[in-house]
C-alpha cells in the first residue's frame, strides 16, 4: 500500500530558489532517502509532504488521500515528524515529550488517559530508551534527544514518518543506532518512511530506494545499487570519489 504519493509538485521561495518533484511514493514498511548536499531541497520537500509548506501546484496523496482534505489533527494522526533540532523551552522529562505525540488524539483542555500513557511507555519500549522516562529532557545528549523524539512520533501512532538529517550532529555510535532503529521500526510496525541524508554510505547502507536531489530537483531516483555510483555521486556532490566492495557492501569514497 502506498503510504505516500507526489506527483508534479512545484514550491518556491519567489525568485530565490525553487523545488520539484515530478513522481515519488513510498509504501508501508519501505525506507526512502532524500540524499543530496546542503542547500539542495531535502528540507523544504520533507516541510511540503507535512504542509508545513503549500506547493504552487501538484498534489500529494497520504494513503491514497488528498493531503488538502486533511485537517490538523487528523494530519498529525497520519505523520510523524522528527525535525533536525528540538530544544523545549522547559525542562519537561522525557515521558512528557513523548507524551506530546499523543496530542491529536485529545480534545481542548482534556488531560491525557491512562491509554495515552501506555501508548507512551510502549513507544519509549519500543525504541529502547524507557530507563530514561523521568530524566529531564533537556539534561540528555544529543544521541538520546533524536530517539526520544523518534518515540514521540511513533506514539502519534504514524501510517508515514518524516526524518529531517536525523544523523545531524550525532556521533558515529549516535547515528548507527538512530538509523538501525528507523529502519526497524519501519520493518515492524509496516510504517513509510521518508528521512533526509548527507551521507551517501548511511543511504546506501539504510534505505530501500534514494532519490539524489541538487538544486531543488530529484536527479535520479530507484534502488539504492542503481543509484549510488561514482558517476551520480560525482554529479551532485561536485567531488571525485570511488566506489569500492567489501564483502559483497558496496561503499562510497573520496579519491585520494
Amino acid at each position: 500500500m502506498e503510504v505516500v504519493r507526489i506527483s508534479g509538485l512545484e514550491f518556491s521561495y519567489g525568485d530565490l530558489f525553487s523545488v520539484s518533484a515530478d513522481s515519488l511514493s513510498v509504501g508501508g514498511g519501505e525506507v526512502l532517502t532524500l540524499l543530496g548536499p546542503n542547500g539542495s531541497g531535502k528540507t523544504t520537500l520533507l516541510k511540503c509532504i507535512n504542509a508545513l509548506l503549500k506547493p504552487s501546484s501538484g498534489s500529494i496523496e497520504i494513503c491514497g488521500r488528498d493531503i488538502l482534505s486533511y485537517t490538523r489533527n487528523e494530519l498529525s494522526r497520519a505523520i510523524g515528524y522528527v525535525p533536525q533540532s528540538h530544544t523545549p523551552s522547559f525542562p519537561f522529562s522525557v515521558l512528557d515529550v513523548v507524551l506530546m505525540g499523543r496530542v491529536s488524539y485529545l480534545s481542548i483542555f482534556q488531560q491525557p488517559s491512562k491509554a495515552d500513557y501506555r501508548k507512551a511507555e510502549e513507544a519509549l519500549s519500543t525504541v529502547g530508551i524507557s530507563a530514561m522516562r523521568d530524566r529531564p529532557y533537556t539534561n540528555i545528549s544529543g544521541g538520546e534527544r533524536q530517539l526520544v523524539l523518534i518515540a514521540r512520533a511513533i506514539a502519534q501512532e504514524p501510517k508515514l514518518l518524516l526524518l529531517d538529517e536525523p544523523t545531524a550532529h550525532l556521533d558515529f555510535r549516535n547515528q548507527v543506532t538512530t538509523l538501525e532503529t528507523v529502519r526497524r521500526l519501519s520493518r515492524e510496525r509496516g510504517i513509510g518512511v521518508v528521512m533526509s541524508l548527507h551521507d551517501p554510505n548511511h543511504a546506501l547502507m539504510y534505505s530501500d530506494r534514494i532519490a539524489l536531489m541538487k538544486g531543488g530537483m530529484i536527479l535520479h531516483k530507484g534502488r539504492p545499487g542503481d543509484v549510488v555510483n561514482e558517476g551520480t555521486i560525482e554529479e551532485v556532490y561536485g567531488i571525485p570519489v570511488e566506489m569500492i566492495d567489501h564483502n559483497g557492501r558496496k561503499f562510497i569514497l573520496p579519491r585520494v
